[in-house]
């Protein structure tokens, strides 16, 4: 297998032609945090490859499209190097780019997972405190009406 001299991992285009595993490149590329996670992702139908559903031992090239459906969001990318190796995130970032639709429909959804967030700050049953404030709150809405 030929490497490029620049970084471990990212192929030449000489070996790129004969492509890498979906699932290892979906671990070098960091959408997934083990290999493992990335083939059970794939087989679980969360990795689209122009709309069909591939397997994780299917080859990824240059210039493929894919769908990946994490934790974040819905990625649409389009693949611009193959890599078979983990490495660090400023390579990973560079082995793909992602549509700006997506990216924008993906931030949105975080800044309205993170003002829902503030809705219930807390999680389980409130403490003595907090309690004692929500009854504050309450009473003070009442005096107002």
């Amino acid at each position: 297998m030929t490497r490029s001299k620049g970084h471990p991992g990212v192929r030449d285009a000489d070996a790129a032609a004969a492509g890498v595993r979906l699932d290892k490149w979906l671990w070098a590329a960091r959408f997934f945090k083990t290999r493992s996670l990335a083939t059970d992702a794939v087989e679980a139908g969360r990795v689209r490859m122009a709309g069909d559903r591939p397997k994780p031992a299917k080859a990824v090239r240059i210039g493929d499209q894919l769908e990946v459906r994490t934790e974040a969001g819905i990625f649409q990318i389009e693949i611009l190097a193959l890599a078979d190796r983990r490495g660090p995130a400023s390579l990973a970032q560079s082995l793909y780019r992602e549509d700006p639709d997506s990216r924008r429909v993906r931030e949105e959804l975080a800044a309205r997972r993170r003002s829902e967030a503030f809705i219930r700050p807390w999680k389980g049953r409130p403490t003595k405190r907090e309690r004692r404030a929500m009854v504050r709150f309450r009473r003070a809405g009442a005096e107002e009406d």
